[in-house]
């Protein structure tokens, strides 16, 4: 009965975080932090009843009350950050004075509420994630305090190593983590917000409109014929799956559930099937146009001229290259180790679906086109949410009447076609009312109808059809199962993300109001001194140390905040800063001996975990050059370097040394060509692609840069000519 209760709580808060976040973000009724406190605190209510103390020991029913009281904790102190914000309930407020405008006068109940909402971030963190954030989230906080102490009780100075600063008091530091609005209810929770559950509730429904099967089935039909082809269908899949996920881990879980059974069924070994798989999924938040979290993350820290259209267009190239590159090396692999084609059986139980094909590419488009025309992200999404939801309304798998369908359906139109007829009172009503109200298509000045206003009114109405399609779902018994599914799936996988964004804010809070972060990066300069290429690396080990264990995300926000200043200050672009950082979070999921990506792919394929992780690192081992190439060859990015213009023959040339230099590294790890390899010609393959995916420094001018490109590639040719030349009948070496 007890656990069925929580199960009912659980669904009810996962529709509620859902359709709140939806409507919030879209028409913005609330103050900042009160909003941002009522999504954390139904995240960490979620992360409470979902998450026990320990796994081992989820069937003790008294932990279980503990759990519920500390939701309970969660609610009064999120509850009382809104009531202390909200002008609704300003006669509560202390001194007539909001939370927000009682930085450094905060009230005793201010500070305890602030210490037990800490505490309770802290656990729910270590629940959702593991130790990792809340032991570094401590470690900031208790340096702050000891500082600040060290100065006014006498007690012992820290090394400058330690980087000392003035510190705060205990007071400060909850005023600036959780009462204020830099930390707990700070940027990172904002982003995960207005961008990222946003997209993990699109993920939720584009797999019930069936969009996820179709990735699977049109992958297998693209490569399934070819030896080999069932590791390039997982390669495939996990790219197209990725461009709408951006997790590594959900990428693999996903699609290693069906491509690794048919790897091994083609004969590769079980790790090396698991290897494939995390290595594809590890660049799943690389590809546009979701990129993960850490996009919108970069979106906020960089704010690029262009917004959010710019980021894609700087990742593009890099993540074709990296899903070139494993497709290249999982080839000539299959071709060595003799793995077999899927046979026609295999392949005609994979048929492509006209309709779940139309929902993935119809979903990609109006995302993607809106961002064209301008729209900001949250509203792009909302968009291609709304044709998901219309689309699976028409989905025949699905275990609903027609009636119910037709219903469904109708229900969507008519909410858009009259809100459309609210066009004439969107000048004269009053405030409070307009965001409600369709917007005009005729433009103020010319007096004649505007396209984009058009699209904006139209998008607009379809917002408002969404809401009308989503609570008639919820209300109908036949729809109500799958939407409540949906939104509970929704929230049960953004919990994590949630509790880390609040756990990162205490970092971020801690950072920003102590100034450590420039501290940190003088300190780093006078180690590389001028040398960008010892920070580079240093900023990677970091990054990837960093990654073990964490999501992402949460690897680029506190890289980016303690030494995204860093690069800058050594002559990088601010984007390409950024997005170097963001790689190196995302291959953490591929690097041993704690990579996640690597450990969800081993338990599908049944193999160990470190020998899978080890194959994950080996495939996807071009995703740790080109974060150094895109730095040195902006082109790659189709950014021009500093005070000069980009030019088609600057993308090219770094484009095709790249791609050249791929294929030499692919031959080189994977021993074959067109035949077997010997160890003097994959040395001299390593050597060509060194020569081609080497920096360019600043040692010489373009032409040295150049002719170092042209000897890589003449030094590939030859290796190839010859390996071509040889008698193919030759037995492999595996």
């Amino acid at each position: 009965m007890f656990d069925r209760i929580v199960k009912t709580v659980v669904s009810a808060l996962g529709v509620l975080l859902c359709l709140f976040t939806l409507f919030e973000v879209n028409y913005n009724q609330l103050q900042p932090q009160s909003a941002l406190a009522i999504f954390v605190g139904i995240g960490l209510v979620l992360c409470f009843l979902v998450y026990p103390v320990d796994r081992r020991l989820k069937d003790v029913k008294l932990l279980r009350y503990v759990d519920i009281l500390l939701a309970i904790g969660v609610i009064v102190c999120c509850g009382y950050v809104i009531v202390q914000t909200e002008p609704l309930f300003k006669s509560t407020w202390s001194g007539g004075i909001s939370l927000g405008n009682r930085a450094g006068i905060e009230t005793t109940t201010d500070f305890a509420i602030g210490l037990i909402g800490l505490f309770l971030v802290l656990e729910a963190t270590r629940r959702s994630i593991g130790w990792t954030v809340p032991i570094l989230a401590m470690f900031f906080v208790a340096h702050s305090y000891y500082c600040y102490s060290s100065q006014q009780y006498d007690w012992p100075m820290m090394p400058d190593w330690l980087l000392p600063h003035a510190g705060q008091s205990a007071k400060d530091i909850v005023s600036t983590t959780f009462i204020q609005s830099l930390g707990v209810f700070g940027p990172a929770a904002s982003v995960m917000f207005t961008y990222v559950f946003l997209f993990v509730v699109f993920g939720s429904f584009l797999e019930m409109s069936g969009a996820t099967q179709f990735i699977i089935d049109f992958a297998t039909k693209a490569f399934g014929g070819v030896r080999g082809g069932p590791a390039m269908v997982s390669v495939l899949a996990s790219g197209l799956m990725g461009s709408l996920s951006g997790s590594a881990v959900a990428n693999a879980v996903t699609t290693g559930t069906f491509t690794i059974p048919m790897m091994r069924s083609a004969r590769f070994p079980n790790h090396i099937a698991g290897g494939i798989t995390a290595a594809a999924a590890s660049g799943g938040a690389l590809v546009p146009p979701v990129m993960g979290a850490g996009a919108y993350m970069m979106l906020e820290l960089v704010q690029p001229e262009g917004g959010f259209l710019t980021v894609m267009k700087a990742a593009i190239i890099p993540a074709i290259l990296f899903y070139f590159s494993i497709l290249a090396i999982v080839y000539l692999y299959s071709r060595r180790l003799g793995a077999e084609a899927l046979d026609s059986g295999q392949l005609n139980q994979r048929k492509l679906s006209m309709f779940e094909g139309t929902v993935f590419f119809s979903a990609l488009t109006v995302l993607i086109g809106l961002l064209i025309l301008g729209s900001s992200p949250f509203k792009s999404v909302t968009g291609a949410l709304a044709v998901i939801l219309v689309s699976a309304s028409l989905r025949k798998e699905l275990q609903i009447s027609t009636s119910a369908r037709r219903l469904a359906f109708i229900s969507f139109f008519v909410m858009l076609v009259l809100h459309q007829f609210t066009i004439p009172w969107s000048d004269t009503a009053p405030n409070w009312l307009k965001p409600f109200l369709a917007s005009s298509w005729v433009h103020p000045v010319s007096g004649s109808i505007n396209f984009l206003l058009s699209i904006e009114s139209v998008l607009g109405s379809a917002i408002v059809g969404m809401f009308g399609l989503l609570i008639f779902g919820l209300i109908h018994p036949a729809w109500r199962p799958e939407m409540t599914l949906a939104f509970t799936k929704s929230a049960k996988n953004g919990i994590s993300l949630v509790a880390a964004s609040a756990c990162v804010g205490i970092i971020i809070g801690i950072v920003q109001q102590t100034g450590i972060a420039t501290d940190f990066s003088a300190a780093i300069k006078n180690v590389v001194e001028s040398n960008l290429f010892l920070a580079l690396m240093g900023i990677m080990f970091c990054s990837l140390i960093l990654g073990m264990g964490v999501p992402s995300v949460v690897c680029y926000l506190l890289m980016a905040t303690l030494m995204g200043s860093l690069l800058g200050e050594l002559g990088v672009i601010p984007l390409v800063a950024h997005m170097f950082i963001f790689y190196f979070g995302n291959m953490s999921m591929v690097t041993p001996p704690v990579a996640l990506a690597g450990y969800a792919a081993a338990s599908i394929a049944e193999a160990p975990i470190m020998q899978t992780s080890m194959a994950a690192f080996r495939f996807s081992l071009v995703g740790f050059t080109l974060p150094f190439m895109f730095v040195y060859r902006p082109a790659l990015c189709l950014i021009a370097p500093a005070g000069q213009s980009l030019t088609a023959f600057a993308v090219a040339h770094a484009v095709l040394a790249a791609t050249v230099g791929i294929l030499a590294l692919a031959a080189g790890l994977a021993g074959y060509f067109r035949s077997s390899l010997s160890i003097v010609a994959r040395v001299t393959l390593f050597v060509s692609a060194a020569l081609l995916l080497a920096p360019i420094t600043k040692i010489g001018d373009y032409q040295v840069g150049l002719g170092i490109d042209l000897l890589g590639a003449a030094i590939f040719g030859v290796v190839a000519v010859v390996n071509c030349l040889r008698d193919e009948s030759r037995p492999h070496h595996v």
